[in-house]
């Protein structure tokens, strides 16, 4: 069973969810049509001691099915401390050239933003809320403000959005109400606790001065947000969201189904990625698939208060993907793994030699390393070739570290001055296509199927394959028959990015690069 936080609510909003079941017929016997809906629908609702309440299949699924449809209940900026407009939630600047609301200062992309005075964006009473304590809200975000203190502004904002439902939609907010907060766990947890009782509570009651809003009130909003929220945004827009049902999917490192989100009303759009049987629990991951065990488990735990226990947690080589091996520091031969992956604070040993370490330390290091990443601009090619080259001897070529430079390198390559694909050397075109082997090989073992990640992959990988292929016959060093291998491969990779890109919503970079791979394949005549 695929770990997930634990939840016994009754839940039941229809609102905002496109339902698969039938409508009700009058005419016929309860019993007959329960039979009928359960037939129909493409999962059930069960119910765990240990799990609480989780999806299962309701008959045999197969790759690509719809799952769930549905709008957000509520809407609000990610708690990253990036800027963003409160009405499309396109990235910000604090400069004071920046375009502000007039009626609470607040900073929003444009005056015609499509979002204001909308339900999922800035509407009237968040800014007249807004604006009656401007000099302590709004106002306090300018280009001199701290990263901690602009991350703790945007915080406020979905917390607030839930809390005037109250009043607004007594039914939307008795809908998220309803959903776990964990809130006595978390009370266990001073440091989670106290960062909500400083930054939130004591914020919104004494400085914002909503005495009326009761802390106990304000912590279980923060507890649901915590555990069942999501993060999306497309084209550049970053949010998190709370829907009706889809928080009902079990979470597993190596999901079962694959979401995406509507760029304009940013309903959630869940399918299966592969084929489920019959009963088996309908999974999507919580956290970001490429990472390691110790990171993914630590996310897991500070976010939704459980250590995920799942097949891939399970196993020290991570479902053959090995995205968490180092290199052994003593004999150079040897690979470091962990030796219990359930034990956050057990040791990691090589597998050639005796040399053992501690999580917590290999952790330290791996910071160290994440660190120097990111650092690293996103467009700085020879930034990130020497980022590979660097740690190549510290970490295994699949350490989920080295996965994140390549995958930057597999984007970018071909697509930036100096290095456009007629710009790029046969050996710069060569690198592109092993680094986008390399990274499909391993999204094939974690996330397969019809998942964003391999659509993205496949359509990087076609272009170094198509011209290496050319170079190669034009200069004889292929024959004809092996050139024409190569095509086949190369319209095999278009074809599954098409049909994968194009499940993505009209109007997303996805589809449309979907329908570039859909024309590719036209103008070769397929």
């Amino acid at each position: 069973m695929p770990g997930r936080k634990k939840n016994n609510h009754h839940h039941k909003n229809k609102k905002h969810q496109k339902s698969h079941h039938k409508e009700r017929n009058p005419d016929k016997e309860q019993g007959q049509e329960e039979e009928e809906q359960e037939q129909e629908s493409p999962y059930r609702i069960e119910q765990s001691d240990i799990y609480g309440r989780y999806l299962v299949a309701s008959r045999q699924l197969e790759a690509g099915e719809l799952l769930i449809t549905e709008e957000p209940l509520a809407i609000g900026p990610c708690v990253s401390g990036d800027p963003v407009c409160l009405g499309c939630y396109q990235p910000v600047s604090l400069e004071a050239t920046q375009y502000r609301c007039p009626g609470c200062q607040w900073p929003l992309c444009r005056d015609s933003c499509p979002g204001i005075h909308k339900p999922h964006g800035h509407t009237a009473e968040e800014c007249e809320l807004y604006g009656a304590r401007r000099a302590v809200a709004g106002g306090l975000l300018t280009d001199r403000t701290g990263p901690a203190e602009v991350r703790d502004l945007y915080e406020l904002v979905m917390i607030v959005r839930i809390l005037l439902l109250r009043q607004r939609d007594p039914e939307q907010f008795a809908a998220i109400e309803r959903m776990e907060s964990h809130t006595e766990e978390r009370r266990k947890n001073q440091v989670l606790w106290q960062h909500y009782e400083q930054k939130v509570v004591q914020r919104l009651r004494e400085v914002w001065q909503l005495e009326d809003l009761q802390p106990e009130q304000i912590h279980e909003v923060c507890g649901i947000l915590d555990v069942n929220c999501f993060e999306i945004g497309q084209n550049g827009a970053k949010a998190r969201t709370l829907y009706p049902s889809a928080f009902l999917l079990a979470h597993d490192c190596s999901p079962n189904t694959a979401h995406t989100d509507h760029p304009e009303s940013y309903a959630i759009i869940l399918r299966t990625s592969r084929r489920v049987r019959e009963r088996e629990a309908l999974t999507l991951s919580y956290a970001y698939t490429l990472q390691g065990t110790l990171k993914r488990r630590s996310f897991m735990y500070e976010g939704k208060l459980f250590w995920c226990v799942c097949r891939r947690c399970s196993d020290p080589r991570e479902l053959g993907s090995d995205c968490s091996a180092l290199v052994c520091p003593i004999c150079r031969q040897g690979s470091l793994r962990a030796q219990e992956p359930l034990n956050q604070d057990g040791s990691w040993g090589c597998d050639k030699c005796d040399h053992k370490m501690l999580a917590k330390d290999l952790e330290s290091r791996l910071d160290r390393i994440n660190n120097d990443l990111e650092a690293i601009d996103v467009h700085d090619i020879p930034g990130l070739e020497n980022f590979l080259i660097r740690y190549q001897e510290v970490l295994r070529p699949n350490h989920y570290l080295l996965l994140s430079a390549k995958y930057s390198l597999c984007q970018i390559y071909g697509r930036i001055e100096g290095y456009l694909l007629p710009q790029m050397s046969p050996e710069d075109i060569a690198r592109k296509e092993r680094y986008c082997r390399e990274f499909l090989e391993v999204v094939d073992l974690l996330e397969p199927g019809l998942t964003r990640l391999r659509g993205l992959i496949m359509y990087e990988l076609h272009a170094p394959v198509m011209v290496l292929a050319q170079l190669a016959l034009q200069t004889g060093k292929i024959s004809r028959q092996e050139f024409q291998r190569r095509l086949k491969e190369v319209i095999r990779l278009l074809q599954h990015s098409k049909d994968i890109l194009c499940l993505e919503p009209e109007g997303s970079n996805e589809h449309e690069m979907g329908k570039a791979a859909a024309d590719a394949l036209s103008k070769m005549g397929c």
